[in-house]
């Protein structure tokens, strides 16, 4: 039976000092105009002023043994455009089947909802997702459901009003047998199997030879690694005004509907899955990611948990992105250890000591040091224990604590007020 909890998670407003950093490089991004120049700007920036921090995060199972969490996150765009699936049961004579993607929008999240609401449907609408069905046949059943629904959504942009933009999508099927990755676009997924990266999909991108011929073929031209200079994927669901060369297929147009699908069977140690848009990958890779996780299954019995640690790692090395991940664990998926317990407490009151040591330092001089001081102090200290993949800016969060117990203590005291009486 399939099970699931949500919930937005508030952020300490602490915490948002943290992203002063990455504010100087949305300014940049931005172009830092002055009030002038902004009044004449006629395209409005992606990004905020502010990051929207809070988190959605959702959780469930399958009665088979997997279990899975998603965490996702606005960060500094304007919009949230990314959306997901997560069906550990498809039901019926395919409950021991379960389908996990992630969508990301751009140009609007038209598209990636609609697709995160129907793709599967059209999916299993082609008939090929079966029981008795073979590798090749899934395959050409998720290719067949994605092109059904881009053309579905074609014609009813057509009609009426829709989003200009289009959607990324990364995804697997999962049979008892097999794992069927799915990708369109940029977004990725990987498996870890017995603790190292087994494999991941490839990004579909402009500049890549193959997508690249066929843009060319199609009538288009690759500019600073866009196609006409403006979008930065090859493949999506959507994006139709790159898909209106009548002497292409639609499968041959400058921006291609159809899905890689690579089969991979499953094997006894096969321990997690990890789906997540390209705010994810922009600052962390495919190694340095399943380190991470595997690290954190060992520390925190809550998945949801570790996902918004990934969103917070993503935040903190200053991903300007969306972030959205799906992590899907086998029972293989590392467990929490005792050993490893330990030796996080450890290293957080290593991380206390520390920050202690440099408030110490600095009262003899009397200053006091400020959050981002304390932060690039500890950056350049060479900390044993730290998180593999994640490294200090994976600790911020315990930093920030440590600094805030710090200042607090700092606070002159009030006298107390005995209640004596007078005379």
């Amino acid at each position: 039976m399939r099970t699931a909890r949500r919930g937005n998670v508030e952020v300490p407003s602490f915490v948002r000092q943290l992203v002063r950093g990455t504010e100087k490089m949305v300014t940049f991004f931005k172009g830092g105009r002055g009030e002038e120049e902004e009044e004449e700007e006629a395209i409005p920036s992606p990004y905020l002023d502010r990051p929207v921090l809070e988190k959605h995060l959702e959780e469930g199972r399958a009665s088979w043994g997997l279990t899975y969490a998603l965490a996702s996150m606005q960060g500094w765009r304007t919009h949230m455009e990314d959306d997901h699936s997560c069906v550990p049961e498809l039901g019926g004579e395919l409950s021991d089947w379960g389908f996990f993607a992630v969508y990301d929008g751009h140009a609007g999240s038209m598209v990636a909802r609609h697709c995160s609401q129907h793709l599967l449907d059209y999916i299993l609408a082609t008939g090929a997702i079966k029981v008795a069905g073979d590798e090749e046949e899934v395959s050409e059943g998720i290719r067949e459901g994605f092109l059904r629904i881009d053309r579905h959504m074609h014609a009813m942009a057509r009609r009426g009003s829709w989003d200009r933009g289009g959607s990324t999508v990364a995804g697997v099927l999962l049979s008892p047998r097999h794992v069927h990755f799915i990708n369109c676009g940029d977004s990725r997924a990987l498996l870890c199997r017995d603790g190292r990266v087994c494999f991941y999909t490839e990004d579909h991108k402009p500049y890549s030879p193959y997508e690249l011929e066929r843009i060319q073929n199609a009538g288009g031209s690759v500019t600073a690694q866009r196609i006409n200079g403006s979008l930065a994927v090859s493949r999506s669901l959507g994006d139709f005004s790159y898909k209106e060369a009548e002497w292409r297929g639609e499968t041959e147009q400058m921006v291609s509907p159809e899905p890689e699908v690579c089969s991979l069977e499953r094997s006894p140690g096969d321990e997690f899955l990890v789906l997540a848009c390209d705010g994810v990958w922009d600052t962390v890779g495919n190694e340095e990611l399943c380190a991470f996780v595997r690290n954190r299954l060992q520390v925190c019995a809550d998945l949801r948990e570790v996902c918004a640690q990934v969103i917070d790692l993503c935040l903190y090395k200053g991903s300007l992105d969306n972030i959205s991940i799906i992590i899907v664990c086998f029972p293989g998926a590392p467990q929490v250890s005792p050993v490893a317990l330990q030796q996080e407490a450890e290293l957080e009151d290593l991380i206390e000591a520390k920050v202690a040591d440099i408030f110490e330092e600095l009262r003899e001089r009397d200053e006091e040091p400020g959050l981002l001081y304390v932060l690039n102090d500890l950056a350049s200290v060479n900390l044993p224990g730290l998180p593999p993949g994640g490294g200090i800016t994976s600790k911020r969060n315990c930093i920030i604590s440590a600094y805030y117990q710090q200042k607090e203590g700092c606070k002159p005291q009030a006298p107390l007020d005995l209640g004596g009486s007078g005379d």
